[in-house]
């Protein structure tokens, strides 16, 4: 396998907490507080001060790495973290998950009520693309490339698909294939997005494009594998949501269908393509790239 360019962990860790505080700045500066009656609160309780903030981290380093367009990649770096946010919020409604914890803390619709969390998932949601499309500082063309990658991501193709698979698969046993699709919908497509989001910030080369795209892929799923793994194996203090969650309403996940090591074998596999996927992208920097997915994988939440 080809070698990516190796930086140690400490720089690592000050590129991730810079990046991290800019998007988190940003998104302060997004998500409005003075909405109608409380949503805005709702909305920045849903996505301010919480969460790992991969996809941010995902755009943010592969604009790095193909050398885009910086403030493109941060609205869209803020954008697909809003998506994610209102997913959550949905997802964690009674008409679906029923969960009551999410990011160490209560999840919105406990906190706000379930009119006001569904009202501020769609505000978010709509908020993503209004961010995604500022008058000025991003070329139209730019603009819509980020518009349809996020929209085709989190729609029924992406995201909502996978979540309407997920509700529907619900004490039946599905074959790898089934449920690698489901999970490349509801999880793996909005990270591979948040990949190629980063690229388009940029010309990237064709070649690059696609390698990413593998990566992105990769990625994906090791992601969904790998939360399949800690839902059996750590508790709610560490995960920040509900541990045994998947298994107690009788979902099928990687860990049900071929056992804890196979899974745990498979996560280190699809690390392996994801790596391989860089180093075939003839890309020069992707170090961040690199060490994010050995992140995913290594997570212990």
């Amino acid at each position: 396998m080809g070698r990516v360019l190796s930086v140690n962990a400490r720089e690592f860790e000050e590129w991730m907490q810079r990046s991290l505080a800019a998007c988190e700045a940003a998104l302060d500066g997004f998500v409005p507080i003075d909405a109608p009656v409380g949503l805005g609160v709702a909305m920045r309780y849903a996505v301010l001060d919480g969460g790992k903030r991969l996809r941010p981290l995902l755009v943010l380093a592969t604009c790095e790495a193909v050398d885009g367009d910086r403030e493109a990649a941060m609205r869209a770096a803020c954008a697909v973290e809003l998506i994610h946010a209102y997913s959550l919020v949905h997802d964690d409604m009674p008409c679906m998950d029923d969960d009551v914890l999410r990011r160490g803390k209560p999840t919105v619709h406990v906190q706000f009520g379930e009119a006001q969390a569904m009202l501020a998932g769609d505000a978010m949601q709509a908020l993503a693309f209004d961010v995604l499309t500022p008058d000025s500082g991003v070329a139209p063309a730019l603009q819509a490339r980020l518009c349809a990658l996020l929209a085709r991501s989190a729609g029924h193709a992406g995201m909502a698909g996978g979540q309407a698979i997920d509700l529907a698969s619900v004490g039946l046993s599905l074959d790898e294939a089934t449920l690698r699709d489901m999970h490349r919908r509801k999880t793996g497509v909005l990270l591979q997005a948040s990949v190629m989001m980063g690229a388009a910030c940029a010309e990237t080369p064709a070649r690059a494009t696609a390698a990413l795209a593998e990566y992105g892929a990769a990625l994906g799923l090791a992601f969904q594998v790998v939360d399949d793994i800690l839902d059996v194996t750590q508790d709610s203090e560490v995960l920040g949501k509900t541990a045994g969650k998947d298994q107690d309403a009788n979902k099928p996940t990687y860990v049900s269908l071929m056992g804890l090591e196979p899974a745990r074998a498979l996560a280190q596999e699809l690390r392996c393509q994801a790596q391989q996927a860089l180093a075939d992208s003839g890309l020069p920097n992707t170090a961040w790239l690199s060490m994010l997915a050995d992140m995913v994988v290594e997570r212990d939440n």
